[in-house]
């Protein structure tokens, strides 16, 4: 459902069944797709501004896997993105602490609640208007 340009996301499990197991891609279908053991990893929350990318994981826990802090790492050195590792309680919306990577390094966790969170995004989206990421050349192709 759309308020405006936001999007809410209106699932009901008690008449729609768990969202997980009805609509979470099965990651398995694709072993063997790619190189070694790596595989794909879910977005908690992704937007894009001007180019820039912003990239938010919410974890209840403070530890990255590797393969998360390898991607993160290596994604912002190469692409314009941030990313944002938010540890907290996503069911009452509670967040405990916040580590940014920016430029393939991961920052120390400091602790931050819901309206840091807020207002870091706020900082964030006002940046990304002013510094365009977009006018990278248009010359390459992966297929």
């Amino acid at each position: 459902m759309s308020r405006g340009n936001h999007v809410v996301m209106n699932w009901d499990c008690q008449r729609q069944g768990c969202f997980n197991r009805k609509k979470r891609l099965k990651f398995g279908a694709f072993t063997g797709c790619l190189p070694g053991r790596i595989s794909f990893t879910d977005v908690d929350g992704l937007v894009e501004v001007n180019g820039n990318l912003l990239l938010m994981e919410w974890k209840d826990h403070p530890a990255l896997s590797t393969g998360q802090r390898i991607l993160f790492e290596r994604m912002t050195l190469v692409c314009p993105a941030t990313v944002l590792v938010v540890e907290g309680d996503a069911e009452d919306m509670t967040v405990r602490s916040i580590r940014i990577v920016w430029r393939g390094r991961i920052s120390p966790s400091e602790p931050a609640d819901l309206e840091g969170l807020r207002e870091l995004i706020r900082a964030w989206s006002q940046w990304a208007v002013t510094h365009s990421a977009l006018r990278r050349a248009r010359t390459a192709s992966w297929n």
